[in-house]
């Protein structure tokens, strides 16, 4: 959805009366929840004033502006969208428009498509970014049909000459990236005429705004071909019975016009996400719309780095719950909720549109999105008070919504070795299972120790390393994160005598050797930081170690959760009870997290004398 649509000549008198930003300001408000930077709104007064004076121009006062187009399924914008008649073909045709104000950039060094702005940094070369808007408009917009044919791309730098954006021109130009200056107007205005006709363009904004939002069949041919490519997944029991229940549903729900929604739960490592991605890509082959969700951005944006690695398109489909607030109901056909233990209350953050603060539950919002909801889950995997994930939660739901819910619970275990052992003895140890904490007696598929020092998880887990094993240390949220240093650096926050151990980075992207936050449990540059709950969950390594902090220890037989020692404000915010099984499931989680083994070591005297007691 656009901020504001008029048409050109109506976005033309509203600058002439200076009542256009006060529109857009007012608009920007109520959908986005705050207020436009005053940059925002000065450069909408400038840009967009350019703009429409050179459409009228170019005698295309009739076509219709889309300004600050949310482009669907993603909370970026398009600056504008010129909706109107193609002049030859008679077909709605669209111009999607970045209005640029530099007066001047170049090339970074090393680089084709990033751009150096004096004193602004770094920034994606406006051909490339306006090309994959309509890209992106052409995988979702169903009237599209997977097509760019209906679609142009132009970068428009009015402020620019063409000698001060030299490096620029180096990027090769499509239909869907067209770059123009300030000193190219007259090119820019035919090239507007041979995109549209004087034709009025409010059907063709019509069409646009009203179409269904599902991925297109091209984009579905590439998740296909690229996810069953990339790894032959071979399903088992269980797995093979959700996965064919599935597919069962979907074709049900098109001969009944039924709903169903199906939920899987299982234990970490039983194949929960194999069969998430082993759907994606059938579904796609058969030309039925899916889609994959979770609420982890390290999750999904690992994701997004495997299974779209060759055909970066497919990192579209890859979405977060939030992304389905305002989702047309039964809009794809199947929606894969992957880790559904993470589905919160709501999908409202600060940045939510105020029209979109309902209050509705997030689960409602994902069920009403597809003909068949698929939720994955652990429900000893939910760690924060705000997280709705569970199979009571997600049932009650669907049976309030008057849909059908199938439930498998998958028995196999393919992570800590494949060790059920294991896996029972966390579970009694944290008190998720009735019976109180048992010794460990061993396994020859999994390794537990308990070391006396992090120093020494550390040296354990370092000379795996050095066999070619994976290994990351992870722990309770304990201590205070601060951010990177600037000029390069992590500091040490996790301190525990004359151990001293960052964090893992906070940036979404490396630095200074250290992986971005996504990235950290599956770059082996990870080890060298210490992980939390947030960025282990949905991973897997050949080795952990597990640091229990002043969070959770033990007094004499039972489990105190102390949340004055935790650092984590969203899990603070609980109740006391809550608070106390978010603890015991995070501890849950990363001891896990080991294909092969763990190694665990408590800061409290008390309870690492329990684990000593309980592991030979």
């Amino acid at each position: 959805m656009p901020l504001y649509r008029n048409s050109v000549a109506g976005v033309r008198f509203q600058i002439e009366s200076g009542s256009l930003v006060p529109v857009l300001t007012e608009q920007f408000r109520f959908q986005i929840g705050y207020n436009p930077s005053p940059a925002e709104a000065r450069s909408w007064g400038r840009s967009l004033a350019v703009l429409a004076g050179d459409l009228v121009d170019a005698g295309l006062e009739k076509a219709e502006l889309l300004v600050e187009y949310q482009l669907p399924l993603t909370s970026k914008r398009a600056d504008a969208v010129v909706c109107g008649v193609h002049p030859k073909t008679g077909l709605p045709s669209y111009v999607v428009v970045e209005l640029k104000q530099w007066s001047s950039a170049s090339i970074l060094a090393g680089t084709d498509d990033v751009v150096l702005l004096d004193g602004a940094g770094e920034r994606l070369h406006p051909v490339e970014q306006v090309r994959r808007y309509c890209t992106h408009l052409s995988d979702f917009i169903a009237t599209l049909g997977g097509s760019t044919d209906q679609l142009a791309g132009v970068a428009y730098l009015h402020n620019a000459t063409d000698a001060d954006i030299q490096d620029l021109w180096t990027l090769p130009q499509s239909e869907t990236g067209r770059m123009f200056t300030g000193q190219r107007r007259g090119e820019l205005l035919k090239y507007f005429q041979s995109k549209l006709s004087t034709e009025p363009g409010a059907d063709a904004a019509d069409q646009l705004l009203s179409s269904a939002v599902r991925p297109s069949k091209q984009l579905m041919a590439l998740a296909a071909d690229e996810v069953q490519r990339r790894e032959q997944f071979v399903l088992l029991d269980e797995q093979q019975t959700a996965y064919s229940l599935v597919l069962r549903a979907v074709d049900e729900s098109y001969r009944s016009n039924t709903k169903e929604v199906i939920i899987v739960t299982g234990g970490p490592g039983s194949g929960k996400s194999v069969i998430a991605l082993s759907l994606l890509g059938e579904l796609s082959r058969r030309g039925r719309t899916a889609l994959h969700a979770t609420g982890s951005s390290a999750f999904t944006m690992t994701l997004r780095r495997v299974a779209g690695a060759r055909a970066p398109r497919v990192k579209q489909m890859f979405k977060y719950y939030n992304q389905f607030i305002d989702a047309e109901p039964n809009e794809i056909d199947v929606l894969i909720n992957d880790e559904a233990h993470r589905v919160k209350e709501t999908s409202t953050n600060r940045y939510t549109k105020a029209a979109l603060r309902t209050g509705r539950p997030q689960v409602e919002e994902l069920i009403d999105a597809a003909r068949v909801p698929v939720f994955l889950l652990d429900e000893f995997q939910v760690v924060r008070p705000s997280e709705r994930g569970t199979v009571s939660d997600i049932s009650g739901a669907a049976e309030r919504m008057g849909c059908k819910v199938r439930m498998v619970s998958l028995d196999g275990q393919f992570r800590c070795g494949g060790s059920r052992a294991y896996e029972n003895w966390v579970l009694r140890l944290l008190d998720l299972e009735p019976g109180g904490p048992i010794k460990w007696t061993g396994d020859e598929a999994f390794a537990v120790r308990v070391s006396e020092s992090p120093s020494l998880v550390e040296h354990q887990l370092r000379s795996l390393l050095d066999e070619g094993y994976s290994a990351r240390i992870a722990a309770g949220y304990c201590w205070a994160w601060s951010d990177p240093v600037k000029g390069g650096g992590l500091v040490d926050d996790v301190v525990i005598g004359d151990w001293k151990r960052p964090w893992n980075n906070k940036k979404q992207t490396s630095h200074d050797g250290a992986p971005g936050t996504p990235y950290w449990a599956s770059d082996p540059a990870g080890f060298n930081q210490v992980g939390c709950v947030y960025t282990a969950q949905g991973f897997e390594y050949d080795y952990g170690g597990v640091i229990f902090g002043p969070d959770l220890v033990w007094r004499t037989d039972h489990w105190e959760a102390r949340p004055e020692y935790n650092h984590d404000n969203q899990v603070k915010r609980g109740n006391p009870e809550g608070f106390d099984r978010a603890i015991r499931n995070t501890y849950k989680v990363l001891l896990t997290r080991g294909m092969r083994g763990m190694t665990v070591y408590s800061t409290d005297s008390e309870t690492q004398a329990l684990l000593q007691s309980l592991v030979p």
